[in-house]
């Protein structure tokens, strides 16, 4: 049996003036489907039709811009009207589309601290244990969550990604140009992301700069860990799998020399983006985050899980603390600051009472800097001094 496509759910960059059982779809392209190419256009809006039919289609003429023929490169503009034939899909693209329609009415909504936001983009502090997106057995994230509690909002969409257990600064973006922008320059290397991470032991603060290929590579059973997890180890310059990764290790704070469990809280910044690469670099030299259930000293972990009161950690001691990026819009140079967690800031004063930490308010002109409780709980636990 097969379905005509006639009203889907509108995606979040359309708009359908069309109604149930409707044969030819006529579809206004609306501001964040501007600069898309036509075929991408139509790959996210007929979901369930092949590649090779919409392309099809487009050959044929079958598909209008502005009442005439378009090529599949043809760079949409906000305004353009397209007219699309019926198209069918198999009734298994339908039953799957149905599903994930249902799944995603079943994502509660959920708000998250708002750092920074205005018409382009806005900025969150996501909580440890949180994903940012499902997939991989994970049913929803940050993003789905995001997107349920402002069903208004017309676009939205990640800019970069954090790990499940990392904390901090997360992006998001409310028009496709400003994603594009954002992602430009992550993707170029012209942001500034630095994260706030405790390493077990004296780091010396002569080790700055970490220069180690990176490799990912899946678990199998006779690990004895969960087989098909993904993990990443370090690997020779000369070896053909290894992707080029830097970090930059600025020292904050080390215990005193001859402290029994010595700690060192570390300012990394990222110049390259690679799964788990600050986790695995500190790793490798001899120096794991603290809590870290990947690389880190399992037994250290599970000590100072069942630890009482401030001195106790239940979670990976790794928050993204400050990014810089140049606004979508205007250019201007932006920097975001989010606090550490309560729990992280306390632990630090318990084991590091010397470590100082600046947490301002975020200073993001054009937009709206939202304090947040966490920040305020911060300044009351650890003093605050300029970063050069």
């Amino acid at each position: 049996m097969k379905h005509i496509i006639g009203t889907n759910p509108t995606p979040q960059n359309l708009a359908v003036p069309q109604g149930p059982g409707t044969a030819v779809q006529w579809i206004t392209v609306q501001e964040n489907g501007s600069e898309q190419r036509l075929d991408n256009y139509l790959v996210r809006h007929l979901k369930g039709v092949p590649k090779t039919h919409i392309y099809r289609i487009i050959r044929s003429g079958e598909v209008r811009v502005n009442k005439g023929r378009a090529s599949a490169d043809t760079r949409l503009q906000v305004g353009d009207v397209l007219r699309l034939p019926p198209v069918r899909v198999s009734e298994r693209a339908a039953d799957k589309a149905q599903a994930m329609t249902e799944q995603a009415r079943s994502v509660p909504a959920k708000q998250f601290d708002i750092l920074f936001e205005d018409a382009h983009f806005l900025a969150i502090d996501k909580p440890a244990g949180v994903a940012v997106h499902g997939g991989s057995g994970v049913s929803f994230g940050v993003i789905e969550q995001l997107r349920m509690a402002r069903p208004q909002a017309e676009f939205l969409e990640l800019v970069h990604r954090l790990d499940r257990e990392t904390s901090g600064i997360l992006l998001v973006a409310k028009k496709r140009s400003a994603l594009k922008h954002l992602q430009a320059q992550f993707r170029d290397r012209e942001t500034g992301k630095t994260y706030l991470a405790l390493a077990l032991g004296r780091w010396p603060s002569n080790k700055k700069v970490l220069d180690k290929p990176l490799h990912k590579y899946l678990l199998d059973a006779v690990s004895g860990q969960g087989e098909g997890e993904r993990r990443v180890k370090v690997v020779s310059k000369d070896d053909p799998d290894g992707m080029p990764s830097l970090t930059l290790v600025k020292v904050n704070t080390t215990s005193p020399v001859g402290a029994a469990q010595p700690y060192s809280l570390l300012e990394v910044t990222i110049k390259t983006g690679r799964t788990h690469q600050i986790r695995v670099h500190l790793a490798s030299e001899g120096m794991p985050i603290a809590g870290d259930d990947k690389y880190g000293d399992f037994e250290r972990n599970k000590a100072l899980a069942r630890a009482p009161g401030e001195t106790s950690l239940k979670r990976m001691f790794l928050h993204a603390w400050r990014l810089q990026c140049d606004h979508p819009a205007t250019g201007q140079r932006l920097e975001l600051h989010a606090a550490l967690p309560l729990e992280l800031a306390q632990f630090l004063h318990a084991v590091l009472p010397q470590a100082k930490v600046l947490s301002p308010v975020p200073s993001a002109p054009g937009g709206t800097p939202i304090p947040n409780p966490t920040s305020d709980a911060m300044r009351a636990v650890l003093p605050a001094h300029d970063i050069a």
